[in-house]
């Protein structure tokens, strides 16, 4: 969902969303799917820096191989942005889907310092936090083998994932009402500076480098 310039979300906007979102057949996108992808897509850039000044010093002990399983031999063509759109588009999970999430990837990457996300990781690590967030607080649910199509996995990566994941967690997948409170506001800060356009001028950076990656790598199969 791309933002016009008379559709910037306002921290009043996304709390109406979070809190009075309406299930029907032809809701629209949720803003926090906005939110979070903007948050993901800067992390991603802030870990590809770190990862360009530090290269492949670091140290790989057994909870660093084990939390490579999240790593796609085939990422998918298409952004952040896109990629929460479609989970959304297929599942129909609500916002609260994915404050619940975003809360457990924050501890995640808490728990598992040496964990960064990655272009490789980052589509694993989102479709299987938002399918155990979905179990967490929807009452009824897709299978995982359905999970695993919209994540475009096989189910058996998908409930290895799944498993690794709540063992890397120690099962800690309880988020109370005010750390989930918390976390809503932690988003409304994220786009109050400017009135949400921080999050526009984000999500057209991530579609341009997307863009120039294919490019490059249309240029790159010419050349061999």
């Amino acid at each position: 969902m791309a933002f016009s310039s008379n559709m910037a979300i306002s921290p009043r906007k996304l709390r109406y969303d979070l809190y009075s979102y309406s299930y029907q057949q032809n809701s629209k996108t949720p803003l926090v799917i906005s939110v979070l992808a903007s948050l993901i897509e800067r992390s991603l850039v802030r870990n590809e820096r770190i990862d360009r000044k530090c290269g492949s010093s670091i140290k790989h002990n057994g909870s660093k191989t084990r939390v490579r399983v999240f790593d796609c031999n085939e990422t998918p063509d298409m952004t952040i942005q896109s990629y929460l759109e479609r989970i959304f588009r297929y599942t129909r999970a609500g916002p609260s889907v994915y404050v619940i999430a975003y809360a457990y990837i924050d501890r995640f990457c808490s728990a598992l310092p040496e964990f960064r996300i990655t272009g490789r990781n980052v589509h694993g690590l989102l479709i299987t936090t938002i399918m155990v967030a979905s179990k967490y607080v929807e009452d009824m649910n897709y299978r995982n083998s359905y999970f695993a199509k919209v994540g475009g996995i096989t189910t058996e990566e998908m409930n290895t994932l799944e498993l690794e994941f709540l063992f890397l967690m120690n099962f800690r997948m309880h988020v109370n009402v005010s750390v989930f409170e918390s976390y809503c506001c932690h988003l409304e800060r994220e786009v109050s500076t400017g009135g949400g356009y921080q999050i526009e001028k984000t999500l057209r950076c991530a579609e341009e480098i997307k863009s120039r990656q294919r490019e490059y790598s249309q240029i790159s199969r010419i050349t061999l």
